[in-house]
């Protein structure tokens, strides 16, 4: 299996993810994927997309809505080095 550029984010032990990642566990139950599959989708797309392309594409091609799609974009974002 090939490694993530992006890993999921271990939450702290009071449960509770800042920033973007807040977002997730709403996410994976909203949408019924995992959040790593979602990363993992988006990183692929920021080699060759701005950040509003993709979030247009997550929210076109798979039904997201808007903050949800900003926020993983904007998660992988900075994650990934310049």
């Amino acid at each position: 299996m090939s490694q993530h550029r992006v890993t999921a984010p271990t939450p702290p032990a009071d449960g509770k993810l800042k920033g973007p990642a807040s977002y997730f566990p709403s996410i994976e139950k909203t949408y019924g994927r995992p959040i790593q599959e979602w990363l993992d989708l988006v990183a692929d797309r920021l080699d060759s997309q701005r950040h509003m392309e993709v979030v247009e594409w997550l929210k076109t091609d798979h039904g997201l809505g808007h903050g949800h799609a900003n926020a993983i974009v904007a998660y992988v974002k900075a994650q990934l080095p310049s």
